[in-house]
């Protein structure tokens, strides 16, 4: 039997003796004496959920996980989170900040994450070597961009630096836009220049979008529109209200009537970290960008949950593949099944009704349509 457990009981049978001697059913007993016990009781139950909730932060570690763990390069936080608890989003709820580090909040190769007794409950603590300085006005800090990631960056960097989302009160009919090459060619590429119709300063780079899939719910209404990156440019010169728009880069051909707009800024670092949303969440998988059926571990999806419905980047879901469509022997009449939880999806990009999320776990087939929610409380502490 484990400490908390230990404890829970002590005070389990202490609560009893103390209801049965101040419940009041002698009638010798003194007003003061039932005051005293009623406090003792208050007490006791302070104490039994004191001690409950260390037994639970005390399951919230896996059977197997190591008392240290040295980080290495290429490690996510993701993957850390996962050597030591049992659901990598409970994270917020064990990891201690260490303030007298530099960049607490960060981990890097070579820190020692360790097991540490956080007033009689489990937590998790950061060592960090000789190598990395400690605050100190003369000393300089470790660049951010060498923490370790939540997720696998290079597969949300390649995605974000080619999809992002517009909402409706961006009028894409009121952008710049492509009006034609510089030398009659129906589409151009990087070192080319072409003309762009539309206000553009001087001084900035611009993205070239083509509109992609328009995301919609269940009942039809507009969440967002999906805009593809075709390439980036600047201006060049303008002549009169047409711009010479010189290509710098492009993934694709660019065409007429292509927009250009000015490029979303997006620095990805170790700044989030896995947490269920703050409430419920009810979502779905919109849609796979790419067009791909079936959905697997680091596949990108879009999802019809965004800020506005409390989904932030960090947060996890859980997926609940849907149930099996059948039809009923008895009244022969087709239903549903309910659905069964297969995956793990971490939002990296949350927009106002659309969120861009990473599948980290997957243990059955998913696909658009399945169901996001709110991991289940009573979940939580469950082995995995």
């Amino acid at each position: 039997m484990t400490q908390a457990r230990r404890q829970s009981r002590r005070i389990l049978e202490g609560l009893g003796n103390a209801i049965g001697m101040g419940r009041g059913d002698d009638p010798d007993v003194k007003p003061l004496a039932a005051a005293r016990w009623s406090g003792v009781v208050v007490v006791l139950v302070l104490g039994l959920l004191a001690a409950g909730l260390a037994h639970a932060q005390e399951r919230m570690l896996r059977d197997d996980a190591p008392q240290r763990y040295t980080v290495v390069r290429g490690d996510t936080l993701w993957d850390i989170s996962g050597r030591f608890l049992n659901h990598p989003w409970q994270w917020p709820q064990v990891w201690r900040v260490n303030p007298q580090i530099a960049n607490p909040h960060l981990i890097y190769p070579g820190d020692v994450i360790v097991i540490r007794d956080c007033d009689g409950r489990p937590c998790l603590g950061l060592e960090r070597g000789q190598n990395v300085v400690r605050l100190s006005p003369e000393i300089k800090r470790i660049p951010r961009r060498e923490a370790i990631p939540p997720l696998p960056l290079e597969v949300v960097e390649n995605f974000l630096t080619r999809h992002r989302i517009v909402d409706a009160s961006v009028n894409l009919n009121e952008q710049p836009y492509v009006v034609a090459s510089g030398d009659k060619r129906l589409i151009s590429g990087a070192g080319d220049s072409v003309f762009v119709r539309g206000d553009l300063r001087r001084d900035a780079r611009y993205g070239i979008y083509r509109p992609g899939e328009v995301y919609r719910d269940a009942q039809g209404a507009f969440l967002g529109q999906e805009l593809i990156s075709i390439g980036e440019g600047r201006l060049s010169r303008r002549e009169g209200e047409f711009n010479q728009f010189a290509l710098l880069s492009s993934r694709q051909e660019v065409r007429d009537g292509d927009l250009v707009m000015p490029l979303e800024q997006l620095e990805l670092t170790g700044e989030f970290h896995p947490r269920p949303p703050e409430r419920a969440v009810e979502g779905r998988i919109l849609a796979v960008p790419g067009g791909v059926r079936f959905i697997g571990r680091l596949h990108v999806v879009a999802l019809d949950a965004g800020t506005q419905d409390g989904v932030r980047p960090g947060n996890v879901l859980t997926i609940q593949q849907q149930g099996e469509l059948v039809s009923d022997p008895r009244i022969g009449e087709p239903v549903r099944l309910p659905g069964v939880d297969a995956g793990l999806v971490m939002v990296f990009r949350s927009y106002d009704r659309v969120s861009y999320g990473l599948v980290m776990e997957a243990n059955r087939t998913l696909e658009v349509g399945d169901r996001v929610h709110t991991p289940d409380s009573m979940d939580l502490y469950s082995s995995r």
